[in-house]
């Protein structure tokens, strides 16, 4: 048993973990007949928990009890990983990707997040309200918008040869680049880094 908590708190290399990533596709449409994605689950919880009459979410959610099953799953295992199994070792962060974060004021990685970012203290910060409030409500919205999530759409979409899933991951990607590359220095100027 010991040898097996040590196995799976490390990383997994990317010959395990992404095949068995890309398994839960094919395995959801043949047994199934189900589709991927996480973003929809908020959806089958409002439904579930909100009595009003909006159309959005007037619909059988039982039929997707699975999908809420799936994400109470990831976030028992997310718990379950970070709490009991895991991995001691210091975050790895290449050289290059330290410096800019340095220049932004960002060195703490004994953390999954940089604590100066994303801790309790900021929650009622400029920073807590760019980073939580502004950024939440950006995924939010443009999850809506593109009609799912990246794992919906870089997961599923793809594989099952869906134009919009591609353009959707597309987009998701230039954003990402866009905040990484442009975005990200003159807003945490702004926020007082």
């Amino acid at each position: 048993m010991e040898q097996f908590i040590e196995w799976i708190s490390q990383p997994w290399p990317w010959y395990v973990a992404g095949p068995l990533i890309g398994l839960t596709v094919p395995i959801l449409l043949l047994v199934g007949n189900k589709s991927f994605g996480i973003s929809s689950s908020l959806r089958h919880v409002c439904a579930m928990c909100v009595p009003a009459n909006i159309p959005f979410f007037t619909y059988n959610w039982r039929k997707e009890m699975w999908n809420i099953v799936f994400v109470v799953g990831v976030l028992l295992g997310g718990f379950f990983a970070t709490t009991f199994i895991s991995n001691p070792d210091a975050i790895v962060v290449a050289e290059s990707t330290q410096r800019d974060l340095a220049a932004l004021g960002i060195t703490d990685y004994s953390k999954l997040l940089p604590a100066e970012i994303f801790s309790w203290e900021n929650l009622l910060t400029g920073k807590g309200l760019l980073f939580f409030v502004f950024g939440g409500f950006l995924v939010g919205f443009g999850t809506r918008y593109a009609d799912g999530c990246t794992s919906g759409h870089a997961i599923m979409g793809i594989s099952s040869l869906q134009w919009p899933s591609v353009v959707a991951t597309i987009f998701f990607m230039v954003g990402g680049f866009l905040m990484t590359h442009v975005l990200l220095e003159p807003l945490m100027k702004m926020v007082g880094f």
